[in-house]
């Protein structure tokens, strides 16, 4: 389990987010909402191990994420940010395996077992065939379903995706936030993504995190829509967000 107690972060004076708590569970999906500024982004690299310029604490399963080595944060957090890269002659396979890194000691030696975890990583995102391809010949979001892929390969109980489904078609949005779902259930991962597409966010997950004048407010996704703070944050007409829901359910 994920735990924020009495976190703050912003910059110089401004907060983002100010004096939350809240926990995200094992075995479970959560999508993170909010405007642009608002934070996501600032949210997810704290809890990542990637900013730590906060106040409160953040805990994973108990122990301070600050007081966990780099090497051995490794093991428990794998992080896809929004950056795509173009790096020429960079196969894709060899990007993936990037993600074994924390697992194979300071050689860098592939197992076979490696290898496998490598190719089915490349499997479930659907890129098995472009493993020999270079990066900088791929679209931006044959590029991103890349780098989930590496973090697939990590083997971490913990993913942390910054837009994950920016950049990709409609269909493929759905496919992916559907495997992100089932490895949270099958494989009993903590797996939290931003997104600005509320009905994915509401069709696929088990959690909405949604930020707001400082605020950080979690629930169910029916708890969160009984709750109205989605109609209060994006200044939906009243009939808006049940006809989106009503056109989910079919």
């Amino acid at each position: 389990m994920i735990e924020l107690k009495n976190f703050s972060i912003g910059f110089g004076n401004r907060y983002l987010l100010e004096n939350v708590s809240t926990c995200f569970n094992n075995a479970s999906l959560s999508a993170l909402i909010g405007r642009n500024g608002c934070g996501k982004s600032t949210l997810l690299k704290a809890i990542s191990g990637l900013n730590d310029h906060y106040s409160g604490n953040i805990t994973v399963d108990g122990v301070d994420i600050k007081r966990i080595p780099k090497h051995k944060l490794s093991h428990i957090i794998a992080f896809v940010n929004t950056t795509r890269p173009r790096i020429i002659n960079l196969r894709c396979n060899e990007v993936v395996a990037l993600g074994r890194a924390p697992h194979t000691g300071w050689m860098g030696r592939m197992s076979q077992k490696d290898k496998n975890i490598v190719f089915e990583a490349l499997n479930s995102v659907g890129m098995d065939d472009y493993a020999e391809r270079t990066m900088d010949s791929l679209s931006d979001g044959e590029s991103q379903k890349i780098m989930i892929a590496r973090a697939i390969a990590q083997d971490t109980p913990i993913i942390i995706l910054d837009e994950p489904t920016s950049f990709l078609d409609l269909p493929t949005r759905f496919e992916l936030a559907n495997l992100l779902h089932n490895l949270a259930h099958t494989k009993n991962k903590i797996i939290i993504f931003s997104t600005h597409e509320l009905d994915i966010a509401l069709e696929m997950s088990d959690y909405i995190a949604l930020i707001a004048d400082k605020n950080l407010y979690c629930d169910t996704v029916s708890g969160m829509i009984e709750s109205d703070h989605i109609q209060k944050l994006f200044k939906f007409p009243g009939e808006y967000l049940q006809k989106l829901l009503s056109a989910i359910k079919k």
